[in-house]
């Protein structure tokens, strides 16, 4: 350079006023469109984001925080371990569903994983105001990481959650879905059919065992052959011989996830038990577990993906602050007939 003539500055960063006027709309349309929100119509979306993608428009994170005294983000609470959580492909459908929903607005996503929190460092976070609200998932009784999360900021729930209170959450009958799994055992003449549960801390787990004893119950059949375990292939392993060990005449077993129903395979065929031959096995979920296993997995199919999508949609809609978002949100099941049973 060789004066101050040659030196170019950056032309200054086109603003919300500006995009507002190239596609002929107020300010406060440009707003929701930015924010995601769904009540703009088709053209008008399509106006602002011409009028976006014309004028290089980029949303000024820090002065609109400044401004509206929010953060732009969002927090996803699992209160679990983490091997447990990158680990089972069931939360991993869940994110891909929240994350497609916030793709649709300028909130961020963070991640916060935490099985035990000693130092209260997670409460301390969500209380300094980094996030506007929060989405939890794999919740247990008891968890006061979640308990005192409602009495700070907007939540939904992943699944019914335990305590009491008009909550925020996107869920599947469990019951139901539990019923239809153990109904297909008794449907192919398994007489002598056992569960091995979820931790019974959860909510989806109890209904889950409860759908089983319904349909157990409705069958005249005996329901005494239950062992838990923790929604992990290990767990499930050691449940499943604990199960056969007790009760050595089983014919089916409904497990309670695909990757514990994976576990459960592992077990049968260390005993020489052919599937579905001699044991018929139901799991839950239908993940990518269902079809990874050597033999394919009859399963109960809850739209893992779409249940992160509206959980998403739910907060992001308090958020906005309409005052129609649905608390009671069950979505529905199917069950998917593979070679286990």
């Amino acid at each position: 350079m060789q004066g101050g003539d040659d030196i170019k500055t950056r032309p200054a960063a086109p603003t919300l006023e500006e995009v507002a006027r190239e596609a002929n709309v107020s300010r406060a349309t440009v707003s929701r469109v930015v924010n995601g929100s769904p009540k703009v119509s088709p053209d008008v979306l399509t106006a602002v984001n011409a009028a976006i993608a014309k004028l290089n428009y980029v949303p000024n994170r820090a002065a609109r925080s400044l401004a509206s005294r929010t953060s732009g983000a969002i927090a996803l609470i699992v209160p679990e371990d983490t091997a447990f959580f990158f680990g089972d492909p069931y939360f991993a459908a869940i994110v891909q569903g929240i994350t497609r929903r916030l793709d649709e607005s300028e909130y961020l996503l963070n991640l916060l994983v935490a099985s035990t929190d000693p130092g209260h460092k997670t409460v301390r976070y969500l209380r300094s105001g980094v996030v506007d609200g929060a989405l939890v998932i794999s919740h247990h009784e008891g968890d006061d990481l979640q308990q005192e999360a409602g009495m700070l900021l907007p939540l939904v729930y992943g699944g019914r959650p335990s305590q009491p209170g008009d909550h925020f959450f996107v869920d599947v009958d469990n019951v139901e879905g539990g019923a239809v799994g153990t109904q297909h055992l008794i449907d192919v003449g398994r007489k002598r059919i056992g569960t091995v549960t979820g931790p019974l801390d959860m909510p989806a787990s109890v209904d889950r065992l409860d759908g089983y004893r319904r349909a157990m119950g409705a069958a005249g059949l005996p329901i005494d052959a239950v062992e838990t375990a923790d929604f992990t292939a290990a767990g499930a392993v050691a449940a499943t011989r604990r199960l056969l060990d007790r009760v050595p005449d089983l014919d089916g077993i409904f497990v309670a996830s695909d990757i514990m129903a994976t576990g459960a395979l592992s077990v049968l065929r260390e005993r020489g038990r052919s599937v579905p031959g001699d044991v018929a096995v139901v799991g839950f979920d239908d993940s990518p577990a269902a079809t990874s296993s050597a033999i394919p997995l009859t399963t109960v199919n809850q739209p893992s993906e779409q249940m992160g999508f509206e959980m998403a949609d739910l907060l992001l809609r308090h958020l906005a602050g309409e005052t129609d978002v649905p608390r009671r949100n069950i979505m529905p099941t199917h069950l998917v007939r593979r070679a286990s049973a």
